[in-house]
């Protein structure tokens, strides 16, 4: 993982401690283009696609999500965030535990970022 300035951060993306993985928090930005979406609805799926992808790499995946952390850059996002949220967790049950605040993001454009607990097996 790098920062859009090509600068490699000092975190881990995840970190197994027994059967629990406790993740970084996880931006919009896709690893792959390194690009970040501009639409809100749009980085949130992105967000919780990295969250998944790094509970995936330790063995888990979006079921195994227990808690989650969510920043919003204004109250205002709020009802979409609830939506696109849904939505991903649609087919877990029961819904991951979540604390939801607002948040000024550290990196200009983003509107939302999300680290995550699993419970892995």
């Amino acid at each position: 993982m790098r920062f859009a300035d090509g600068s490699e951060p000092p975190l881990s993306q995840g970190v197994r401690v027994g059967p629990f993985l406790f993740t970084s928090g996880q931006g919009p930005l896709d690893p792959v283009t390194g690009e970040m979406p501009t639409d809100f609805d749009a980085q949130v799926r992105q967000v919780l696609a990295n969250v998944e992808a790094v509970v995936a790499a330790a063995g888990g995946d979006r079921t195994s999500i227990t808690r989650c952390t969510c920043y919003l850059a204004g109250p205002s996002h709020f009802p979409r965030f609830n939506a696109v949220y849904r939505e991903f967790f649609a087919d877990c049950t029961p819904l991951p535990a979540r604390t939801t605040v607002v948040a000024r993001p550290v990196r200009e454009g983003v509107l939302v970022e999300v680290d995550a607990v699993a419970a892995l097996g």
